[in-house]
């Protein structure tokens, strides 16, 4: 029987087909499900995160940098200015072979081995996204060859900027500081909204009120090709703008004290005692901040560092100096208000002074002595004698509490970072720094400010003024007023109030009278300083020895090489009766206070109050000068003690005798500091001369005279130094010779003190 070939059923092919058909569309619609699920989740669930995707292809947001807040002196002359200039910024993840690039712009633009090396530096520290700017200041020139060649630099852009500038120069480099190119450590201060700033304040003003000065970044969108050039700005958040500040300090008079110091080195600080305000504050040699701002060559750099003078060193705010006789007034102060002294009470110097017990002496300012001494004459004459024994009458102990309440030993307040406290020295200080115990004759060197003593000008210059203050103590301060915008008004900035040194208007008096006479009386150690001016000066001469006698022989400061000769100070108000500044006065390898500083306190004297500046300056705003009679020209007549022209009062010649202050207390005329007094006529640049009718009738032309620098001159100068010498050879006529000092730490058999 054969095979069969099996038949086909049509029915059973029909229904698998069926089957596979339905299976092969229910697979389609699940596949077009799944496809319209995941469109719609694109489209409508996940659309606003896609679509900001999008727009960030297409819009990229810039930050927009502030305007820095300008600067300006009391003036209203302008101090820090910014000026618009381009950058060049690149960004490495875009810009792809940087070392490539760098060669490549090089062909276009200059770029020194410092730009090359910072970028490099950045680079590393950095990350890729951040553009980082390889050159600043792009000149007309290297802007316009790589506006040709752009398309050639992916990831490289030519970014306008504000640029600071400092029209003035090294003049305020020590008051306005500058800014710099911000690195890692400013980021991280900062924070991330910092990154679109290049520059922060480094010194000075600037750096003290960075956050107000800085203002607050803004942005805004521009709208990009696929090239990633741009097209259109479509949104903006504006930048806040910093605010501008108004100093205290006056540019006329700056200029006027730099000059004063001719080629000399050394500090000085003038303020106005009623208010606190700083009007010129100069620390020499100085230097150009221009050259930090967009960053420092390697050679400029090397070249202030390897300057011995150290021009970057704010001697007003960091340096220090023993304050030598300067301190006397304020001794005497502290005598009188403790009740170990009153203005009555005499003591005799001999020339010598011995502990008891000891065959060594500390000399006196002159070989043979200045009789018998009271408060007044003490000053006036700078009397170590007295003084010596004071501070032993007193103690170490009721020295430094009244000291301090005088404001030594701390920083003053000033609105500028990083002021130094000084030393004021102590047995506790010398205990903790040299592990030494503290003997009597530590207490006599420090008496006549010698020793350990470290002051700064600012100190100085603020304790000066509680004195011309009638005792009140104000924390001294640079910024006058802020504006937050350039049409609103300036709001003054609180000045706080003033502590009290003395309750005790009488003994402020007595000190007062013999600053006085340091300037006007028969025996005062800046007597010279004094003829010839129209007002009258109160003032205290001051040296601060660098180094000491060796056995028994005096030395001669003007013998020594200039950066081991005493440093010369001078601190004093004027006028007298009525204070209108405060000054200190400190000069390196000056010699003697009244000989050098003081001269130098004479010309700022006369350029505040009577408008006249040094020899060789033309004003600043083209105004002819006020006349004076400064310097003792025909038809001036010096005052008398009420500060009115005295009639037929003989002038002192430069080794004579000038009249002294009479005993009798004269009634002040101060002259209040109001809000008026801030416009330029109320309280400005010899606006003290305008305000006395009677000078300027008789002024006429100055004729050389009284206010020269007297550097090389042996009037008036001032011993403040002395601690353990041996007889030593007679000043000249008006001079103080100075003693020797004691080495640090004497032995209990020099001093007669504690075994």
């Amino acid at each position: 029987m054969g095979s069969r070939r099996a038949s086909k059923n049509p029915h059973a092919e029909a229904e698998q087909f069926r089957r596979r058909a339905a299976l092969g569309f229910l697979a389609v619609a699940l596949a077009l499900g799944g496809l319209a699920a995941w469109y719609f989740r694109l489209q409508v669930l996940q659309h606003d995160d896609y679509a900001t995707r999008s727009e960030a292809n297409r819009i990229r947001p810039r930050p927009v940098v502030p305007a820095r807040g300008m600067i300006y002196d009391r003036q209203g002359r302008l101090l820090a200015e910014n000026v618009p200039a381009f950058r060049l910024d690149v960004v490495p993840d875009k810009a792809g072979d940087t070392e490539k690039l760098l060669a490549e712009l090089g062909r276009l633009i200059r770029l020194d081995e410092d730009d090359i090396e910072r970028f490099r530096r950045e680079r590393k520290a950095g990350r890729g996204f951040r553009p980082i700017t390889l050159k600043l200041r792009l000149t007309d020139e290297e802007m316009a060859a790589f506006a040709v060649n752009r398309w050639r630099f992916p990831g490289v852009e030519m970014e306008p900027y504000l640029t600071r500038h400092y029209p003035y120069g090294e003049l305020f480099a020590h008051v306005i500081g500058y800014v710099g190119r911000i690195d890692e450590k400013d980021l991280e201060t900062l924070g991330e909204g910092g990154s679109a700033l290049t520059h922060i304040g480094k010194t000075g003003i600037e750096r003290a009120y960075e956050d107000v000065l800085r203002g607050k970044v803004g942005y805004e969108q521009i709208e990009t090709n696929v090239q990633g050039r741009a097209l259109r700005t479509v949104g903006r958040v504006p930048a806040r703008p910093g605010a501008d500040l108004r100093l205290s300090i006056d540019a006329e008079l700056q200029r006027a004290t730099v000059a004063a110091f001719g080629d000399l080195e050394g500090t000085a600080v003038a303020m106005d005692p009623r208010t606190g305000e700083i009007l010129a504050l100069v620390s020499l040699p100085s230097y150009d901040p221009n050259l930090f701002v967009n960053g420092i060559s390697h050679a400029d750099y090397r070249a202030l560092m390897d300057n011995p003078s150290r021009p970057q060193f704010n001697r007003a705010v960091l340096g220090g100096v023993a304050p030598g006789s300067t301190l006397k007034p304020f001794l005497a102060l502290a005598g009188l208000d403790s009740g170990v002294r009153r203005p009555e009470d005499r003591t005799l110097s001999t020339g010598m002074f011995y502990l008891p017990g000891t065959s060594r002496g500390w000399g006196d300012s002159h070989r043979g002595g200045h009789g018998w001494t009271d408060a007044r004459k003490s000053i006036a004459d700078s009397v170590n004698t007295y003084y010596y024994q004071l501070a032993l009458d007193m103690g170490i102990e009721r020295i430094e509490r009244f000291l301090v309440h005088y404001g030594f030993g701390q920083p003053s307040g000033i609105d500028l970072v990083g002021e130094s406290s000084g030393i004021l020295p102590t047995p506790a200080w010398k205990m903790k720094q040299r592990k030494e115990r503290w003997y009597p004759g530590d207490t006599v060197n420090i008496s006549i400010g010698q020793g350990d003593w470290k002051v700064t000008p600012l100190q100085m210059v603020r304790a000066t003024g509680a004195l011309a203050d009638e005792g009140r103590l104000r924390r001294p301060r640079l910024v006058e007023a802020r504006r937050d915008r350039f049409d609103a008004p300036w709001a003054p900035l609180p000045g706080g109030e003033p502590e009290r040194i003395s309750e005790r208007p009488d003994n402020l008096r007595v000190v007062r009278e013999g600053m006085e006479m340091t300037v006007h009386g028969p025996g005062g150690t800046a007597r010279a300083i004094g003829v010839g001016a129209p007002y009258r000066i109160a003032g205290k001469t001051g040296t601060a020895q660098v180094v000491s006698r060796r056995g028994t022989s005096a030395v001669d400061p003007r013998s020594l090489p200039m950066h081991l000769r005493h440093r010369a100070l001078f601190i004093g108000f004027a006028p007298a009766e009525d204070p209108q500044i405060a000054v200190a006065v400190a000069v390196e390898g000056g010699g003697y206070g009244g000989s050098t500083a003081a001269p130098i306190a004479r010309k700022i004297f006369d350029a505040w109050l009577l408008g006249k500046l040094p020899d060789g300056l033309e004003p600043l705003d083209g105004a002819p000068q006020p006349a004076s009679c400064s310097e003792g020209g025909a038809g001036c007549a010096p005052l008398d003690a009420a500060g009115q022209p005295g009639e037929g009062t003989p002038s002192a010649g430069a080794g004579g005798d000038a009249a002294a202050v009479p005993a009798a207390p004269v009634a002040s005329r101060r002259t209040p500091a109001l809000a008026s007094d801030r416009n330029p006529a109320g309280n400005s640049f010899g606006s003290w001369i305008r305000r006395q009718p009677h000078l300027l009738r008789q002024a006429t032309p100055a004729a050389g005279g009284g206010s020269g620098d007297g550097r090389r001159g042996d009037n008036g100068t001032d011993n403040g130094t002395g601690t353990q010498v041996s007889p030593a050879p007679p000043a000249g006529p008006g001079g103080d010779a100075p003693a020797a000092p004691a080495s640090p730490g004497p032995a209990p058999d020099q001093e007669g003190g504690d075994p």
